[in-house]
């Protein structure tokens, strides 16, 4: 029987693209390397994308990444398992310590004792300081009260004293006053003309306002209800002296002119302008 040889007509190059698309001939894919799965940032795209060059079927590829999370699953499940476990232990750990409980509850109980105690003491105290404030506030303004009520009595003596209401007898408070006055007569001759001097009549109604301003807000205070009529006689003989003043210096006709606008100032300083205008007039109807 012959044989015939029948020559492979397949070239060189076609053989070894068959070999290339026969699978059983590439290497095997390395397994999947954890670390992959626990860089910082890890991306499931990312990830996927680095495997393009794997020589690996999408269903093998799948496979082991289902294997793969299964795994991590199971390692989950046991660290969970062993945690709850020791959870559990401790319990048992525990037991026995509910004297050493008591103790600290029973010191807490007396700690919160002890608070509410100084919280007592402190609100105590603290209602003694402010009665002490409001002690030493009250106590100030009764000082201060009777400051202004001293200073008033003074004011009141001396605007007494300067229009010869009441006079007080010391030796040598007399001579000394007078003296004092003929200096003021000798350098002033208009005071001297008209027997009345301007500057002390200014000074006497100074005095006079700065004792009625120093009991502003004290008008219902026992003590300055007493002294109503002597502050009244004060006003009365200074409005009888500027009076007096006024109608010396309209008698002297023109050269008194100045006087007058003088004494005018004066009663507007007492606030008695009302008294100057009365004055005034009594004089035009003469």
């Amino acid at each position: 029987m012959s044989q015939f040889y029948i020559p492979d007509s397949r070239t060189e190059s076609d053989a070894t693209s068959d070999d290339e698309d026969n699978l059983d001939t590439l290497p095997f894919a390395k397994p999947l390397q954890r670390s992959d799965f626990l860089a910082p940032d890890f991306t499931p795209s990312t990830y996927l994308s680095t495997l393009s060059n794997r020589h690996q079927t999408l269903e093998d590829l799948r496979a082991e990444l289902r294997s793969r999370s299964q795994l991590l699953s199971r390692e989950l499940l046991d660290l969970v398992n062993a945690n709850y476990a020791d959870f559990l232990t401790l319990g048992n750990s525990l037991r026995g310590g509910e004297e050493k409980v008591e103790g600290v509850r029973v010191g807490l109980l007396g700690f919160n004792k002890e608070v509410g105690l100084l919280e007592r003491l402190v609100s105590e105290r603290e209602e003694e300081v402010f009665g002490l404030v409001e002690e030493r506030r009250r106590t100030r303004q009764e000082i201060e009260i009777g400051r202004r009520l001293v200073e008033f009595e003074e004011r009141l003596k001396e605007c007494e004293e300067g229009v010869a209401v009441e006079r007080v007898q010391r030796d040598g408070d007399m001579s000394d006053s007078s003296e004092s006055e003929d200096e003021e007569e000798e350098d002033d001759d208009d005071d001297a003309q008209y027997g009345t001097s301007i500057a002390r009549l200014r000074r006497n109604v100074v005095q006079y306002r700065l004792a009625k301003e120093g009991i502003k807000g004290l008008e219902e205070h026992p003590f300055v209800a007493a002294q109503t009529q002597r502050l009244g006689k004060v006003r009365s003989t200074l409005l009888l002296d500027l009076s007096t003043a006024l109608q010396q210096a309209k008698r002297a006709g023109t050269s008194g002119s100045g006087r007058v606008m003088q004494i005018i100032k004066i009663y507007s300083d007492m606030e008695e302008q009302g008294e100057a205008v009365k004055v005034l007039k009594t004089l035009k109807s003469r």
